[in-house]
């Protein structure tokens, strides 16, 4: 992922934020000696030190993880459409604006520890539940023994973020202003997060 530098923003409590509002990416396991990488799109839960979720069983990513223990879940969302006429100002020409996109996206990359032992699965399905589900009333995972054996846990520790985050750092507060008031007015998918992003850039 290119990150240029007005794009950048290594603020953990930034990068922490934004993949706990996420909740869902891409877990990408490269294997060894693969033409392409195994990918899985998959819920998740951030913790202090890891990211932890749970996949079926016979995933071939598992099969990647043996050979390499080394994976990445990336992450990219809040993204909002800017239309070229919408970076123009005073009397700049609408028709020669340069459309974009604004997203924001975090990849962590670390060492993935598998767990299959029933007890385990079920401590990080707890972990699952209380962040996703915290009103829900569940029995103990461990009462599910036999269907624990059908999946694995992952653990991925953290041990390299890179975060980007493009909404404009490359022109000054006037032309962000002027697409701030436009995305307020549109409102449509992905605006609101998109401005609030775009807001920070301040």
């Amino acid at each position: 992922m290119l990150i240029r530098d007005h794009d950048r923003d290594d603020d953990p409590q930034r990068w922490r934020a934004f993949l706990v509002d996420q909740g869902f990416g891409h877990f990408v396991a490269a294997g060894s000696g693969r033409s392409v990488p195994v990918v899985v799109p998959t819920q998740y839960v951030v913790t202090d030190t890891e990211i932890v979720f749970h996949l079926v069983a016979t995933n071939p990513v598992f099969d990647a993880l043996e050979e390499s223990s080394r994976a990445l879940m990336s992450v990219a969302g809040d993204w909002a459409f800017i239309p070229g006429a919408w970076k123009a100002i005073g009397d700049e020409d609408p028709a020669r604006g340069i459309p974009t996109t604004y997203y924001a996206a975090v990849q962590v990359s670390g060492t993935c520890t598998i767990q299959s032992d029933p007890a385990d699965v079920a401590s990080v399905l707890a972990i699952q539940l209380a962040a996703l589900d915290p009103d829900g009333v569940y029995v103990d995972p461990t009462e599910h023994a036999a269907r624990l054996r059908a999946i694995r846990a992952i653990r991925l520790t953290i041990e390299d973020v890179r975060a980007k985050y493009k909404y404009g750092g490359n022109v000054d507060q006037e032309h962000r202003d002027a697409v701030a008031e436009r995305l307020s007015a549109r409102g449509g998918r992905g605006d609101r997060a998109a401005l609030e992003q775009l807001r920070r850039t301040r």
